[in-house]
């Protein structure tokens, strides 16, 4: 199910929501090898770039267990020899991107992305269901709790695949996190959607159903189709607890009625 947008007012613009999505759209197209190659031929040498970029940049579990970079072995393993748990104890040889700092690499990851459709599949999800939460935590409170939830995201991700040697790319782990709370706080929203079936057709549904539907789908995905659901769970499960422990706190307040 694909949603398109909800029926749920706020009472303030949602700059932060608003920010990121320019964010990584800038990112993508202005700075990352594969926006920036978008309408051109791509070429073996084009790809080559792209990979190095993204091992220079994004985070990846086995860096973040040993704290260290990839060696150059390492890599070649994993990019030559498709050995994609090529992460050893005790390294040997030089260090890929011997400059990097793989603590902020999952910062940065949280603003990366692997193709057009990845960006606009995620960007859509923090535009329907980003607003009501930016609205309930405030901009930084929000800005805060995205950026943890992506954290926890990452941290699932690794603890999961520890011995990954492959960039971890993609906002959806935060979004997720958004997500999470959204289900808690607004469970019955009527969520505008695409419901692929037989033919796709539009239907109004309740965020429960929809983000219920989207989470169980996690644990059907293909281990080889490269999606990161280990992080997607993470994210959501945090955000549903987040949510959960200060929705007294999070909720409008009572309208007051003037007494004549």
């Amino acid at each position: 199910m694909i949603p398109l947008k909800d029926y749920n007012p706020t009472a303030r613009l949602p700059f932060v929501t608003i920010l990121i999505i320019l964010a990584c759209a800038a990112i993508y197209f202005f700075v990352q090898p594969v926006g920036q190659g978008l309408f051109t031929q791509r070429t073996t040498d084009a790809q080559v770039k792209e990979i190095e970029w993204d091992l220079r940049n994004a985070a990846i579990p086995c860096e973040l267990k040993e704290g260290r970079p990839l060696t150059v072995d390492e890599v070649r393993e994993t990019f030559v020899n498709n050995d994609s748990t090529a992460c050893t104890a005790n390294p040997v040889g030089p260090r890929f991107a011997t400059h990097k700092n793989v603590y902020l690499a999952v910062l940065y990851s949280m603003f990366l992305h692997g193709s057009v459709l990845h960006l606009a599949g995620n960007m859509l999800f923090l535009w329907v269901f980003g607003n009501n939460i930016e609205d309930r935590l405030r901009p930084l409170g929000y800005a805060a709790f995205y950026l943890l939830g992506g954290a926890v995201a990452t941290a699932t991700h690794v603890l999961l695949n520890q011995n990954s040697t492959v960039p971890l790319v993609g906002a959806s782990g935060a979004i997720a996190a958004v997500m999470g709370a959204y289900i808690v706080l607004f469970p019955n929203a009527k969520v505008l959607t695409i419901v692929p079936l037989f033919l796709a057709f539009f239907a109004r549904i309740r965020a429960k159903w929809v983000l219920g539907f989207w989470f169980i789908e996690q644990f059907f995905v293909n281990p080889n189709s490269g999606v990161a659901w280990a992080a997607h769970v993470g994210g959501f499960v945090f955000g549903a607890i987040v949510a959960f422990a200060l929705r007294d706190r999070l909720r409008p307040p009572r309208r007051r009625v003037a007494l004549t």
